[in-house]
């Protein structure tokens, strides 16, 4: 029975993968209006020399701070498993 959803869960997952993939639009393509204001105007609005650095920091500040967050948790997390692993070891 296990054998029989693992292989029914592991064709919905590879049916969704070549869905995805079947539907993503090619690289590039269609030009964004958004992608040439960016480049335009990013060093007068952001004051940075780098566009990369202007779209994210300016522009996606709230997204970047987001991410962030996200990762710092994930690494206090994990190390904070570790450690009372390493007590647990000590303790025994």
């Amino acid at each position: 029975m296990r054998q029989v959803v693992g292989l029914v869960l592991l064709l919905i997952l590879v049916s969704l993968l070549l869905w995805g993939v079947l539907v993503m639009r090619d690289f590039g393509y269609p030009p964004s209006d958004m992608d040439d204001y960016m480049i335009e105007h990013a060093q007068q609005e952001t004051g940075s020399n780098n566009v990369v650095a202007g779209v994210l920091l300016d522009y996606r500040g709230l997204d970047t701070l987001g991410e962030v967050t996200v990762l710092f948790t994930a690494v206090t997390g994990v190390l904070l498993l570790f450690r009372t692993l390493k007590r647990r070891e000590e303790n025994c």
